[in-house]
């Protein structure tokens, strides 16, 4: 498991009693999502909150936090959190200031519902075209050559 499952419990006792949070794995990780935006996390480098990039300066300001980066590439508006300087306080502070971002994000266009067969579907099946007249039937093998 690339996180930590007491972490991750201290986390979904934080988020109790929230309304629309769900938990998803992703990344190696646990993340808990708001209305379908990524709130906050768990994973490899300890919690990790989504703050938004006009709120990045305060959060990195507090103890244990650091501006998130994955393969060299800064993942602006996210950060961690060292779980070690984080207790029950400062983690319900942690999840208000992600929460008070991700709540002011646009509801996610839902996708179209896809129906199977149809051009909207990820599996369209394939047109059947008519046989050949006068045609020997294809073989699927080649020849060695």
């Amino acid at each position: 498991m690339a996180y930590d499952e007491a972490q991750a419990e201290r986390l979904r006792r934080a988020l109790a009693g929230r309304r629309a949070v769900a938990e998803k794995k992703m990344f190696g990780g646990l993340c808990f999502m708001l209305s379908d935006h990524m709130l906050c996390g768990i994973g490899w480098d300890g919690l990790m909150f989504r703050v938004g990039e006009a709120r990045e300066a305060v959060a990195l300001a507090r103890p244990g936090a650091m501006l998130m980066e994955i393969g060299g590439r800064k993942m602006r508006g996210f950060v961690w959190v060292d779980p070690a300087k984080c207790g029950t306080r400062d983690l319900a502070r942690w999840v208000a200031l992600a929460q008070d971002y991700v709540a002011s994000l646009p509801p996610k266009k839902s996708e179209k519902r896809k129906v199977p067969g149809t051009a909207n579907s990820r599996r369209a099946r394939p047109k059947q075209s008519a046989p050949r007249a006068n045609s020997a039937p294809r073989s699927r093998n080649r020849p060695a050559g």
